[in-house]
């Protein structure tokens, strides 16, 4: 492979591995209901929750997005329609159910005989809608409507991936319009995800990764500095500051996002020249597993360590808040490990093909 080949490979692992892990941050356990939050949302610790959770999480979705887009144009070019969907079943549609059922089983027994405050099923319906969110996201696994999306995004791939540069602008507009309108459609739960999937297409045809880590890091911090201090406020104000404003607001979400994207994606390239780009790649191995398995970890653990570090409000809560993903990761990777050595076929299934191979 040449160079520049592998460090682009590289700098895609590490955007990966970086998007997941600040999820996490978006999803931290706090120990507090969400009427508590509110009332916080100006205290510091809460403003430290939320500039985490902003700053890193929000930017995770279109990075994972868009490199989706970009790595699906040389399979859905080379494979035919069949195996090319049966392959993404298999690793993107397969260990969301599985996920979703453990999840269900662990957390709602913990929630059902223990005293953890979780869902529990109430409903065929909602049991049913938390295997596969098909109408509306999930309540205890709420990353999991980023992979029911991706997978309709593949479905449609192989169209989209041969068709011409018009032809995606336009489904690109018409992602933006659906997606500022507000119109729920349950065909996508969130359209942005086809946006920036699109826009990962866009980006391998017109060589837009290479060029963008050609420019100074500099250039590309430069729109996400000037927008973070208002997405920073609008998101301390809440839920009712955006219905409030909800077209102009989903819109601004929308620019954000892509800036920030253009930004991790520049940090990833760095990193990738550096020297622990290495140890960076070897560790995203357990990335997707983490993507999967982090809402559990922290239903299930979060609140033991919570025992000792206290809730949100707690003098040593930030410290607990700072190291959730190290946590979760690490979390993972044991567990990665232990599958590999008891159970390496469903190490495989559950990593989706990550692990076990």
């Amino acid at each position: 492979m040449h160079a520049s080949d592998s460090r682009l490979s590289t700098a895609i692992a590490i955007a990966r591995l970086i998007g997941i892990m600040g999820i996490v941050y978006v999803h931290a356990w706090t120990g507090r209901t969400a009427e508590e939050l509110a009332a916080v949302a100006f205290g510091g610790q809460a403003v430290l929750r939320t500039m985490l959770a902003e700053l890193f999480g929000r930017s995770a979705v279109p990075l994972l997005g868009m490199i989706s887009g970009w790595l699906v144009v040389s399979t859905a070019a080379r494979q035919g329609y069949a195996p090319f969907l049966l392959g993404k079943a298999r690793t993107i549609l397969l260990p969301m159910l599985l996920w979703n059922a453990i999840a269900i089983l662990l957390v709602g027994a913990a929630a059902t005989f223990g005293d953890l405050k979780a869902p529990t099923p109430t409903s065929l319906g909602w049991t049913l809608n938390e295997l596969v969110p098909l109408v509306h996201a999930n309540d205890i696994n709420v990353q999991m409507p980023f992979l029911r999306d991706l997978f309709v995004c593949m479905m449609i791939a192989p169209v989209l991936v041969r068709a011409s540069s018009a032809w995606l602008a336009a489904v690109a507009l018409v992602v933006v319009v659906w997606s500022v309108s507000g119109v729920h459609i349950p065909l996508l739960l969130r359209p942005q995800i086809l946006l920036f999937f699109t826009a990962g297409i866009a980006a391998r045809r017109f060589g837009l990764a290479e060029r963008v880590a050609k420019w100074p890091v500099v250039l590309c911090a430069l729109p996400f500095v000037v927008l973070i201090a208002p997405r920073l406020w609008t998101a301390l104000l809440g839920n009712t500051f955006f219905d409030a404003h909800m077209h102009v607001m989903t819109a601004f979400d929308l620019v954000f996002r892509l800036a920030s994207a253009v930004l991790f994606w520049r940090l990833a390239w760095a990193l990738a020249g550096s020297g622990v780009a290495d140890r960076l790649r070897a560790t995203e191995r357990y990335g997707f597993l983490a993507f999967c398995d982090h809402l559990v970890l922290l239903w299930l653990l979060g609140p033991v360590i919570g025992l000792a570090t206290g809730a949100l409000g707690a003098p040593i809560y930030p410290l607990y808040l700072l190291v959730q993903p190290l946590l979760v990761l690490g979390a993972t990777i044991v567990l990665g490990r232990m599958l590999l050595t008891v159970w390496p076929a469903a190490a495989r299934v559950l990593s989706g093909g990550r692990l076990g191979r």
